[in-house]
């Protein structure tokens, strides 16, 4: 697989319109293909470009390039790389170049040597099926440990009746109008002498055979619809945006093609309690005024269950403690973990009963006395109250009095 920019391969711009990317893959792979091109590196250049222009020419390809790079590039194609059994856009190559290219066969020019086989199959020109996308909402307790659930998947099926052929009984003939070579050729004379052109037979488009008889199950068409149910496994610690590919689970292909594949797209759904960055989770619990000022040992539920947190007395409404460990899974490291970031909140009580009334009317007596010390007194220690900010408001109540 290459590890240059498809874009920089391409020659185009980070914002080229599809037509600009397919003109760009029109130019590159006239110059580089090796029955024109004679030079050694000529056949690895043809597949390069033709390798960016897979994903490029693909709205959603191209999409997961431009967000995760060649990480992404690596899902399309897998631990072994680009291959031409990836190439997705046979279509494409007719449409670009017209099946009579230079008096050949644009198949036989553009695709021989590199897996021929899986582009055309006797009598017919099969193609890829097409790629599904499935959007799959999962908790973040799934998303935390992984989970493995059944999904239904609309998408076309061969049909076994004529298999894939279209034809009743799978019965089809060769064409009488080309003779089942898929070609017309017309020849017709000028001043200037005789010239001959070669165009797609019109009757069969092509595959060199026709049906004489449709599929009653299919209607010809060679496939069917059906909803199939498949066992999905999600590893912990995905994110929202993780995508699965399931190869050969997409749509089938036609005429003998090979099967498009299936694209999961998680979408992780938002926590009551928790908030997710990365592998780390947040949280805020409520603590007493009683907790904050003499410490305490309070309890924090997880993903997974509950663990003790102490707070150390003084302890200030805001502080966030750090529970290692007790955060999401790393989607790609096993074994390692996030950390739980615990935010305290001091709550102020809305009611009072008349004992805690009491013992608040004694401790704001208390503060008050204290606080008059404190601004009052020069020299007076202020470390019980935090961070020097009566020190800030005595300077700020002495300047008034200016």
């Amino acid at each position: 697989m290459s590890k240059r920019d498809y874009y920089e391969i391409l020659g185009v711009s980070r914002d080229a319109t599809q037509d600009e990317i397919k003109k760009a893959y029109r130019k590159l792979a006239k110059q580089y293909h090796p029955d024109i091109n004679k030079s050694k590196d000529a056949e690895e250049k043809f597949k390069e470009i033709s390798e960016a222009y897979e994903v490029l020419s693909d709205p959603e390809k191209r999409r997961q390039y431009d967000t995760f790079g060649h990480s992404a590039a690596q899902d399309f194609f897998g631990r072994g790389g680009f291959s031409w059994e990836d190439f997705t856009h046979f279509s494409d190559i007719e449409d670009i170049f017209g099946r009579d290219f230079f008096g050949k066969d644009i198949f036989d020019i553009f695709f021989r040597g590199f897996d021929k086989d899986r582009v055309r199959t006797k009598g017919d020109y099969s193609s890829r099926g097409s790629d599904i996308r499935y959007d799959l909402e999962i908790s973040l307790e799934d998303a935390a440990s992984g989970v493995k659930t059944e999904i239904q998947i609309p998408r076309t099926e061969e049909c076994k009746d004529c298999k894939g052929t279209g034809a009743k009984n799978g019965k089809v003939m060769s064409c009488p109008n080309c003779h089942g070579t898929g070609q017309e050729r017309h020849e017709r004379r000028t001043p200037f002498g005789y010239f001959a052109s070669v165009t797609t037979c019109r009757r069969c488009g092509g595959s060199g055979e026709v049906i004489q008889e449709s599929c009653e199950k299919c209607n010809g068409s060679g496939r069917i619809q059906k909803t199939r149910r498949i066992t999905v496994k999600i590893p912990p610690g995905v994110e929202s945006g993780s995508r699965l590919r399931i190869k050969g689970e997409g749509n089938s292909g036609f005429r003998g093609g090979p099967p498009g594949d299936l694209y999961i797209v998680i979408h992780v759904l938002p926590h009551e309690f928790f908030r997710r960055e990365g592998d780390n989770l947040f949280c805020k619990i409520p603590i007493t005024f009683s907790q904050a000022a003499l410490g305490a040992e309070v309890e924090v539920p997880t993903l997974r269950s509950k663990v003790k947190l102490k707070i150390p007395s003084g302890t200030q409404s805001g502080t966030i403690f750090r529970i290692k460990g007790q955060g999401m899974p790393n989607l790609n490291e096993r074994g390692k973990k996030g950390d739980l970031m615990v935010e305290v909140k001091v709550t102020t009580p809305k009611k009072l009963s008349k004992e805690e009334r009491e013992l608040f009317e004694k401790l704001a007596k208390i503060e008050k006395e204290k606080m008059g010390e404190i601004i009052g007194k020069k020299g007076k220690k202020e470390k019980n109250y935090g961070d020097g900010f009566f020190s800030k408001f005595k300077k700020f109540r002495k300047n008034l009095k200016r």
